[in-house]
């Protein structure tokens, strides 16, 4: 009898000391973020030890990532907690149901800290599903050297960023003026979401679902991507570039004009580069009497709705998007923050001093239309710009048609 009792009293004892074995949170991600997050994720479990991360290596194009993200929710049994997400892809994910609505977890105070238009493209239907973790935003970068030697201030408007490439091709040993991305990829339309902007017009208005790809600015962007390839400012293969090749041109000396997002900065300044020390960076160039606009990125983190631990999940997401561990990551990776008073802290700008200057660029974002059918509406003006700057249709005859399209796409008559 002594015996049944010590063996029941040490079951009860070791029920009571055993630890509880911890939740884990999983989350898809592209695998060079999955590197880069992997310290940010250690430093969250030696302080959680009853939650432990669980990052899913992806291929490194965003593209490929959201599309395994979607099959994983429309086969319906997700093993995604988490939704680690680019700016463009929340209204898809919350009109699909696939998102819990964070609103009650933060407050407005909170969300003031945070970039504008960040908290913005986590915004549906007055839902807000994403939290903003690092920023993106599309800026122009310029050779100082080449402009001192030519005696030209840098452009501002679109002509003078044509005559100061021109200048630039003609009086020194570059060969082209301006580089960018032109391949039929998201890219493309990042790219002219800032053109269309800077001549005053509009891609989609999200409230009124009106296009405006075929109104005058319009074409007129569309016009600006295929003049800088047939004057020779922009290089031929422009027409194939994504971001890592227009880089490579201006980080080797060939460009004198980068549209790129801001990683550009410490990958062109690196040591052995032949451009290091001779560049800086502004807002992006405009049509005369408009407004510089800079296309936004960057990601953030959605809760799944299906997910068995959203507590869990929301204390992962609290800790990545909190200050510490936001400037831990952009100090060491020279990705943006999203918080705005990140970009003025004196650490910051001990490594990156030119994010004080970042802000301004941050201030003019414009997000890409927030509809649940942007996917669709990408790839239709994704196709026909590039029809556009491969001379198959004339740049007014392409944003007509894919005006049509997206019309069509989003059940407007007309």
């Amino acid at each position: 009898m002594l015996a049944l009792v010590v063996v029941a009293a040490t079951v009860l004892f070791g029920a009571q000391v055993w630890p509880q074995q911890p939740v884990t949170i999983s989350f898809l991600l592209r695998a060079v973020e999955a590197d880069q997050m992997q310290g940010l994720a250690e430093q969250f479990m030696a302080e959680n030890p009853d939650i432990r991360i669980e990052m899913v290596r992806g291929p490194n194009a965003a593209d490929a990532v959201e599309n395994l993200y979607t099959t994983s929710f429309l086969l319906g049994d997700s093993p995604y907690d988490i939704l680690f997400s680019d700016v463009v892809w929340i209204p898809k994910f919350a009109a699909a149901g696939w998102l819990l609505d964070l609103s009650d977890r933060v407050s407005e105070a909170d969300l003031s800290d945070f970039l504008e238009a960040d908290v913005a493209a986590g915004l549906y239907q007055d839902g807000l599903y994403r939290m903003p973790f690092r920023s993106d935003m599309g800026m122009l970068y310029y050779r100082t050297d080449l402009l001192d030697q030519v005696g030209l201030e840098p452009p501002e408007t679109f002509d003078d960023l044509i005559a100061a490439s021109q200048a630039i091709q003609e009086q020194t040993d570059v060969d082209w003026g301006f580089a960018w991305q032109g391949l039929q990829y998201e890219g493309i339309v990042t790219n002219y979401v800032e053109l269309v902007a800077g001549y005053g017009g509009f891609w989609i208005d999200p409230d009124t679902l009106e296009v405006g790809l075929d109104q005058p600015a319009g074409i007129q962007a569309a016009e600006f991507m295929k003049t800088v390839i047939d004057q020779g400012v922009s290089p031929p293969g422009v027409t194939n570039y994504v971001e890592e090749d227009s880089l490579r041109q201006f980080e080797n000396g060939n460009v004198a004009f980068l549209r790129n997002w801001p990683y550009v900065w410490a990958e062109a300044n690196r040591e052995g580069s032949p451009v290091a020390g001779n560049i800086a960076l502004k807002p992006m160039v405009h049509a005369e009497g408009e407004q510089s606009a800079a296309c936004l990125g960057g990601w953030g983190f959605g809760i799944s709705s299906a997910t068995p631990h959203p507590e869990e999940a929301w204390r992962v997401v609290e800790f990545f998007t909190s200050p510490g561990p936001m400037k831990d990551f952009v100090t060491e990776f020279a990705y943006v923050p999203s918080r705005r008073a990140l970009f003025t802290d004196p650490d910051v700008l001990a490594v990156f001093p030119h994010y004080e200057q970042l802000l301004e660029v941050a201030e003019t974002t414009i997000p890409r239309p927030p509809v649940g059918q942007y996917a669709q509406l990408s790839d239709i003006l994704q196709r026909y710009l590039s029809a556009a700057i491969s001379n198959q249709m004339t740049p007014e005859a392409a944003m007509q048609a894919a005006a049509g399209e997206s019309r069509r796409v989003l059940g407007i008559k007309g």
